[in-house]
């Protein structure tokens, strides 16, 4: 065995470099386990999907619920659980340690669920994101969707809750239910509906069903927001000559989500939705729309469009004729695939 012989000054640098090391380590267990302050500051969080761990230090130090963010990012990290935090908003005071606020994160025992319902989902998509965001049962969500004394409650007339549940980012506690969720979304709905559209709707003669309806078609065929005026058009156009509509994603509502394409067998679904099958609107909407595409129902662009077909981009071409329609869908869908 080989040694080496250490001077005084050699081994009292060792030692104070032991030391400290110990005293951070030290320090670091009293930051882990230590509450920054004696409960007195309460706060809530929102922990987005996606967002940085890094970001939320910074907010809880901020907020003055942890004492230094550098440490609590690479606690978290130690830990291995930066990327096993649960999205939401919490409730969290200077009286917790940053070891509980880190299991508490890691646990989703949250203040409320964060969670937005994107435009144009129908009830059966919303109903797969809650599920899958583990916050309510798909099944048990459709069933409120569907249960006439909540619907009678909300004054909604139709079948299901189809179309009345706002596009929006919702805060959703964790003790509401399936139909707390829906009366959130509902009275969202009401909000809006009534404070810019209602009144007219009602000059216009025309029922709220059948502006949703409509609202519901556009936002499903529409995938640039510009182009919104211009599908209503056609539909307006269309209406008025009694030409069925025809829109893809009616012939699949209730089937499957609809994703941009139908095929010959999806448009022949005997189905009341179906608008290449049967006169006039589906009996209520297919999705829930936001407030650009009941906007676009109400106030159409003014054209002589009667025909739109998909181009590859995602826009589409807009026709007057049967012969220019057919042109189109030659030259977007047709050729190049023989």
């Amino acid at each position: 065995m080989i040694t080496i012989p250490l001077n005084k000054k050699t081994l009292l640098s060792i030692i104070l470099l032991g030391s400290l090391l110990l005293a951070s380590l030290g320090g670091f267990g009293l930051f882990v386990t230590t509450p920054s302050g004696h409960g007195k500051n309460t706060r809530i969080f929102d922990f987005a999907e996606g967002s940085s761990l890094k970001k939320l230090a910074g907010e809880l130090k901020s907020g003055g619920v942890i004492s230094n963010s550098r440490l609590f990012l690479l606690y978290a990290r130690l830990r291995r659980a930066d990327a096993r935090i649960k999205a939401g908003s919490y409730l969290f005071s200077d009286g917790m340690a940053p070891a509980e606020i880190l299991r508490r994160m890691v646990a989703g025992e949250v203040y409320a669920y964060r969670f937005t319902v994107p435009e144009g989902y129908s009830i059966y998509q919303i109903a797969e994101l809650l599920e899958g965001r583990g916050i309510f049962n798909k099944q048990a969500f459709l069933g409120k969707c569907f249960d006439k004394a909540l619907l009678k409650e909300l004054g909604i007339g139709g079948k299901s809750m189809e179309g009345y549940l706002y596009p929006s980012t919702y805060m959703i506690p964790p003790n509401m239910d399936e139909a707390g969720f829906i009366r959130m979304m509902a009275a969202q709905f009401d909000k809006v509906y009534n404070l810019r559209f209602a009144n007219r709707a009602t000059s216009a003669a025309t029922s709220t069903r059948t502006i949703i309806t409509l609202a519901s078609m556009i936002e499903k065929e529409a995938v640039v927001p510009a182009e919104r005026p211009l599908i209503a058009s056609v539909f307006k156009n269309r209406m008025t000559r009694g030409m069925p509509f025809q829109s893809d994603p009616t012939a699949v509502y209730g089937v499957r989500a609809f994703a941009g394409k139908v095929s010959k067998q999806d448009i022949m679904l005997n189905s009341p939705y179906n608008t290449y099958l049967i006169k006039g609107l589906p009996p209520g909407p297919i999705g829930n729309p936001g407030s650009e595409a009941i906007e676009a129902a109400l106030a159409p662009a003014a054209t002589r469009y009667l025909y739109f077909v998909a181009k590859k981009d995602g826009t589409h071409q807009f026709s007057a004729t049967l012969q220019g329609h057919n042109q189109a869908v030659w030259k977007y869908q047709k050729q190049g695939t023989l």
